[in-house]
């Protein structure tokens, strides 16, 4: 049986909503439209990607980190409050 990880499909789902632009340059332009501010550029589509995903992860990781609310993707709500912490207020109350 695989192991899956939350922030592993949370970023699938995403990358799943990646649209990508050819620059009259001949460069990639990406971006995922629900993630605001998340945007790649690179010489390559391939390369693009992976700098989308790149940048993708760091905008989550920093959106954890900082509180900001997260799109829901594909249901995945990365916005919960973690179970021990809703334990910990109830108990407080």
């Amino acid at each position: 049986m695989a192991t899956r990880f939350i922030l592993s499909d949370y970023v699938e789902r995403a990358m799943a909503n990646a649209v990508y632009d050819k620059l009259e340059d001949g460069t990639f332009a990406g971006r995922i439209p629900q993630c605001k501010g998340v945007v790649a550029f690179a010489p390559s589509l391939r390369k693009c990607e992976a700098e989308l995903r790149s940048t993708l992860e760091d905008w989550i990781f920093v959106g954890l980190k900082l509180g900001h609310r997260l799109p829901i993707l594909g249901g995945i709500n990365l916005n919960k409050e973690p179970n021990h912490a809703r334990m910990v207020a109830h108990q407080a109350a």
